[in-house]
């Protein structure tokens, strides 16, 4: 299983068992990453209520949803001092417990990162309302009308690291999409989670949604995880965000289905063809742009072909933007400076940073690109850099990934930037859902069979 190392960001491969896994504060001391206990009884009644709420939420307009969101979004901005000086707190108490900047990163809110929260209930609420939608139907021989539709899951809890985005985001798909919402965050974001979680609860009830739509999960303590992942018959799925070590504990330890959300071990392939400056280009905004988010490049691939050129230029404006590049040895024979680079294990390519590094390899054709690709990756997003139409084809076709990216840089894979308004997660798993899952996929579907009287006949 991967697990994350509590002083560093790198993923690295070690045995553990499938315990529950607190959220990772990225430093926190032990006592503190304990937090506060609930018991199994007090987690349970919480998803009772859950569920009561969300057999309201289903049958509601959309109307009234997105009335809910509008109102969510002035809340948020109306309450701007108060978050901001919650996610204060907890940005003090990571930083004095010695977390690391790329996770400190992840938990920070500012003016600017609360309005965009705000503008994602604002997006969401303009969206159409996938419940209600016919995914296909038929008029069988026999005259039967047989309808899928798309029906709201039911009650939606999310697992989650540090990132207090998230608590809006997972919020508004989930009501919008008719469930109800569990909040299970990190106990490093608890101060920030709680006042979010209060003003969208006020003002997702005054607006007509349920009581207990949206609710935090009580405690704090890796005991409190493990009583939601086996809810089973009151959660409906749990969705799991944030490194390999609490997503893997939760999909081995969780008796409730999981959609499985993925570590990003992402690549950028730089073939033959490629446009050099493009490729710089898009190399510095798929690793630089935002290094401690999933969709962030971990490995750097250069055809040999053009390596000579490529590999000097990509490392000075790798330097440049202040990343440090884990090389191997062809990688590190172009790079002049021996001090530009540091060796590469074979451990950095298996490896997801989170940070401002990257790893690198010379590879011979786009074949070896691809099954370096296959090998190392974790199923996120994988770019190529190219102006073959035959590369970019094969590429796509042979790369195990939910999102590929052509000529374009890895930071795209994201609901809003498809236009979902918002996502709930980035599913790495092949079942229900791939890629950033959106309203659509926090829909299950029902078959509707309507009749004139039909009987089947005996057999």
């Amino acid at each position: 299983m991967h697990v994350i190392d509590q002083d560093s960001p790198r993923v690295t491969e070690r045995q553990s068992s499938a315990q529950p896994a607190e959220p990772a504060t990225g430093g926190r001391a032990q006592s503190e990453v304990a937090g506060t206990s609930a018991g199994r009884e007090e987690v349970l009644e919480s998803a009772r209520r859950a569920k009561v709420a969300a057999a309201a939420l289903g049958v509601l307009s959309r109307s009234v949803k997105d009335a809910a969101l509008t109102a969510m979004a002035a809340a948020l901005l109306d309450r701007r001092a108060e978050i901001l000086e919650a996610n204060a707190r907890d940005v003090q108490a990571a930083q004095d417990s010695g977390t690391p900047d790329s996770l400190v990163d992840r938990l920070r809110l500012n003016g600017s990162r609360v309005e965009a929260m705000a503008a994602g209930l604002r997006d969401l609420a303009r969206l159409p309302d996938p419940v209600g939608t016919v995914v296909r139907g038929s008029v069988l021989p026999n005259g039967l009308q047989l309808s899928q539709v798309r029906v709201p899951i039911g009650v939606v809890a999310i697992i989650y690291e540090a990132r207090p985005n998230v608590t809006v985001d997972a919020t508004g798909i989930a009501l919008k999409s008719g469930n109800a919402a569990l909040l299970r965050g990190s106990a490093s974001a608890h101060e920030s989670n709680r006042v979010l979680v209060d003003i969208l609860a006020q003002a997702a009830v005054g607006a007509g949604l349920p009581v207990d739509a949206v609710q935090l999960v009580p405690g704090t303590d890796r005991e409190s995880v493990k009583h939601l992942m086996t809810a089973r018959g009151l959660v409906d799925v749990i969705i799991p965000r944030g490194g390999a070590g609490l997503i893997q504990a939760v999909v081995n330890g969780s008796t409730v289905p999981v959609i499985e959300t993925g570590v990003g071990n992402c690549h950028v392939y730089v073939d033959a063809s490629a446009d050099r400056a493009m490729a710089l280009s898009i190399l510095i905004n798929s690793k630089a742009r935002r290094p401690s988010v999933c969709n962030a490049a971990e490995t750097l691939l250069v055809h040999e072909a053009i390596a000579a050129e490529f590999v000097p230029a990509a490392i000075a404006a790798l330097r440049d933007a202040g990343v440090t590049v884990h090389a191997d040895t062809r990688v590190a024979g172009l790079a002049g400076d021996a001090d530009r680079v540091v060796a590469a294990t074979d451990e950095d390519f298996d490896t997801e940073y989170l940070s401002l590094d990257i790893a690198a390899a010379v590879v011979p054709d786009v074949d070896a690109a691809i099954a370096h690709i296959n090998e190392h990756g974790t199923g996120h997003t994988e770019a190529i850099v190219t102006s073959s139409i035959e590369a970019a084809r094969d590429f796509v076709a042979r790369v195990d990934a939910a999102a590929v990216m052509v000529n374009a840089s890895t930071a795209f894979t994201d609901g809003g930037e498809f236009g979902f308004g918002a996502e709930i997660g980035i599913s790495t798993q092949k079942l229900h859902a791939r890629g950033p899952m959106g309203l659509a996929e926090l829909t299950s579907t029902k078959y509707v069979v309507t009749g004139t009287g039909q009987v089947r006949a005996s057999s």
